[in-house]
């Protein structure tokens, strides 16, 4: 995994919770929420490539 994904998605992170903070405090919970659901969407699109090889690489470590 790449350190750069790494600082991405604690940039993202940071940025959510910043952005959500807000939002609730003024009042915008709904918007708040599709926020962090956006956010989440976003991160597991990074992730899910290196997840599909970490199974791969362990179908492949017992020949399944």
């Amino acid at each position: 995994m790449e350190i750069a994904l790494i600082f991405k998605i604690a940039a993202v992170g940071i940025l959510v919770t910043i952005l959500s903070q807000i939002l609730k405090h003024s009042g915008r919970e709904e918007h708040a929420f599709l926020l962090s659901l956006a956010g989440l969407i976003l991160v597991l699109s990074w992730i899910i490539p290196y997840i599909y090889d970490l199974f791969v690489s362990v179908q492949n470590l017992f020949e399944l």
